[in-house]
Parts: C-alpha cells; sequence; structure tokens
C-alpha cells in the first residue's frame, strides 16, 4: 500500500519503522528542523533522523495547509496517510486525498484525553489504564471515528517517560491492523462519545510548581506524569529545586504545607495538605539529578525548614 507518513517526535518512530517493512512509505511530512541545546545548533527532528536511514523522501513545510503543499500531496497520490503526533492541524483538503483515508495513532483510549498531553495527564489524573487507539481524521481535534484500541495498565510508579516508551511501541503493529482492516474494507467506525470526552491541554512550566497544600497523592502523581519534561519543583534555599521521584507517607502531624517533618540519610519528608510525601530522587538549580542520599551529602535541610 502507498503510504504518506506524517510525524515528527521519538513516539512516531517505532510506528514508521512498521510501515517501511510492510508497506511502500513513499514519503515523510515532519516538522521543521529546530535549534537546539546551548549551541543552538539546527536539529533534525527524529522521524526525520529516522526516514533519511530508510532513503524516503522528507519534507518539511511551515504550513502544510498552503496550496502547494496540498497540491504536491495530491500529486503523490497516497492510498492512505498515517499521521502520528505530527504538530500541525490537517486542513479538509488534505484528509480528502486518499481513497483510504487519514488515520491518526493518538496516544490514549478515546474520547478521553484528546488533545496534546494524553499520556502526561492521564497519570496526573489516576487513570489504572490507557492505551492507543486509531482513528480517522476528522474537521474536530481527535474526533473522527474510532477503528481499533489496545489498551496498557498504568503501573503505580509509572513515569510520563515510561509510558511513553509503552504506548509508542503499540502504534505499529495496531496501524498495521488497521490499514488490513481498511484494505479488506471490514474496519469498523465507531463514534466517539462526546459526553465520555476529555481534552489532554498543553502542558507548561507553571503546571509543574508544587503546591503542598495539595494532597500528598495528587503531588506524586503530577511528579510522575510530569516526568520527564516539563517536570514537578518547588524552591529551597532561593534555587529551584525539581522532584524525579516521591512516594506518599500518612501523616497527621500537625505542620505547615512544606514544612521538612522528618529526615534520615536517604530522604526527606515533606507535610502536604493532606499525608505527606517522601522525597527520593531531587535535582537543585544548576546541578546533576541525584539520589535524595547524594544530595543530603552535600546539602543540609533542616528539620522544620521550609520548602517552596
Amino acid at each position: 500500500m502507498r503510504i504518506l507518513f506524517m510525524g515528527t517526535p521519538d513516539f512516531a518512530v517505532p510506528t514508521l519503522e512498521a510501515l517501511v517493512k510492510v508497506h511502500e512509505v513513499i514519503g515523510v511530512f515532519t516538522q521543521p528542523d529546530k535549534p537546539k541545546g546551548r549551541g543552538k545548533a539546527m536539529a533534525y527532528p527524529p522521524v526525520k533522523e529516522k526516514a533519511l536511514e530508510y532513503g524516503i523522501p522528507v519534507y518539511q513545510p511551515a504550513k502544510v495547509r498552503d496550496l502547494e503543499v496540498v497540491e504536491q500531496i495530491r500529486k503523490m497520490a497516497p492510498e492512505a496517510i498515517v499521521v502520528v503526533a505530527f504538530g500541525q492541524i490537517l486542513p479538509e483538503s488534505i484528509l480528502n486525498i486518499p481513497a483510504l483515508g487519514c488515520i491518526n495513532v493518538h496516544a490514549s483510549l478515546l474520547p478521553k484525553y484528546r488533545g496534546a498531553a494524553p499520556m502526561q495527564w492521564a497519570i496526573i489524573n489516576g487513570e489504572k489504564e490507557t492505551g492507543v487507539t486509531t482513528m480517522y481524521m476528522a474537521k474536530g481535534l481527535d474526533t473522527g471515528d474510532m477503528i481499533l484500541k489496545e489498551t496498557v495498565a498504568i503501573d503505580p510508579k509509572e513515569t510520563a517517560e515510561t509510558l511513553h516508551d509503552k504506548l509508542s511501541a503499540l502504534g505499529g503493529p495496531l496501524i498495521l491492523k488497521t490499514l488490513e482492516l481498511l484494505k479488506e474494507k471490514t474496519a469498523p467506525r465507531i463514534p466517539q462519545k462526546e459526553e465520555e470526552s476529555c481534552y489532554a491541554h498543553m502542558l507548561t512550566r507553571e503546571i509543574g510548581r508544587i503546591d503542598w497544600k495539595r494532597d500528598a497523592a495528587v503531588l506524586e502523581r503530577l511528579i510522575r506524569g510530569l516526568n520527564s519534561w516539563p517536570s514537578a519543583y518547588t524552591s529551597w534555599n532561593q534555587k529551584t529545586l525539581k522532584i524525579w521521584d516521591s512516594e506518599v507517607v500518612l501523616s497527621s502531624e500537625d505542620a505547615a504545607a512544606g514544612t521538612v517533618i522528618a529526615k534520615d540519610k536517604q530522604s526527606i519528608t515533606v507535610k502536604c495538605g493532606k499525608n505527606a510525601l517522601k522525597l527520593l530522587e531531587v535535582q537543585l538549580q544548576g546541578k546533576k539529578r541525584m539520589t535524595m542520599q547524594a544530595f543530603l551529602v552535600g546539602n543540609q535541610i533542616e528539620m522544620g525548614s521550609r520548602l517552596g
């Protein structure tokens, strides 16, 4: 099958790899190169790097909806367009080109968690499971009819980073099954129930600021859901302190939220609005990520001191 692939980040790479093994990928559309690192050297998107390894033509229009881009895609005559975290909304003029449709691989169990950050919000909100959905793309944002789903459990210590890898690996096998059904004209069209939908809005750095007045369980999920970007953080000694790992500790101690109520060689425990958080892995501004045990070797955090 003649497939045009659209995707940009690491998450999309395994799906592209799966497609190349079975189908004819006639081209890859991805976002323009961006400056990266301290030197601000231009860096390729991960999907571009993989496409070039395979010798697949790469296209990087700033706006895929431009008339000349739409006409270019029409001349390529794809039977299907597969989209995975491309980063641009496709206009109807593109959605209507392939005979078998534009198929999106989305990292949630739709209609839950439409939008930009479904994996992170599933963890933050305490979901027990999530997965990947293939769907026909429509004019709205992640609103098209669903085709197939693959479900995975969210482990108690799951981070957005580990969940990313799990779901990324599911995309390839699921899109191959989906394309086979489309080819056989047996692919289902399952409408999404609007009343069950929710939106996973884009992450910002501010979301990671820890409010110690919140429930410890809520904060523990926030820390995992924002690992590895943009990360959850507080302040200590007028510096930003990122929190990478923690666990909930039952506590009825009468102390102000943010107060250090326990300390040993491996950790400190901080009072929250309900219960407390034991901090296990941190990163002080300008320093490397380290265990709290290593951090305490060179930094004194006194009992009764306040974070945030």
